[in-house]
């Protein structure tokens, strides 16, 4: 853990969060009136591993990460930041109430958050893998 860079993994956080608040709003403003809420809650769990996926490519090797072990915890890291953030977000800003809160996190409610902070834990571990398979 100590070959980590925090300043560059925070920097990766800033980043993500930033990207995905856009992309929320992009969603919700441009994409739902044309295909439906739902749909595009769908269609913003690809597009948001896609956009996450990209800042990983860019970002996670400089980080210092070593080996799986390495790269799990700082998807792990990312994940948490990330569902922190959205749950500050929804409190905060939004001022929703914990159980509307909760069910952003639910798929069986219609809401996908969860399954896209599960792939953002693996998304370095990707990273880190192509990129040795690449060098090989």
């Amino acid at each position: 853990m100590e070959s980590i860079d925090f300043l560059r993994f925070a920097s990766l956080c800033v980043l993500l969060a930033g990207a995905e608040t856009l992309h929320g709003i992009a969603r919700t403003v441009l994409l739902a009136p044309r295909v439906g809420k739902a749909l595009a809650i769908k269609l913003s769990v690809a597009t948001g591993t896609l956009l996450a996926f990209g800042l990983c490519f860019f970002l996670v090797p400089d980080i210092g990460a070593v080996g799986v072990g390495e790269h799990l915890l700082l998807g792990l890291g990312l994940a948490g930041f990330m569902a922190a953030f959205d749950i500050a977000i929804g409190r905060l800003v939004m001022r929703l109430k914990w159980a509307r809160i909760w069910q952003d996190f639910n798929p069986s409610s219609g809401n996908y958050l969860s399954i896209g902070l599960i792939l953002l834990a693996f998304l370095p571990t990707v990273v880190w893998w192509l990129r040795a398979k690449a060098a090989t």
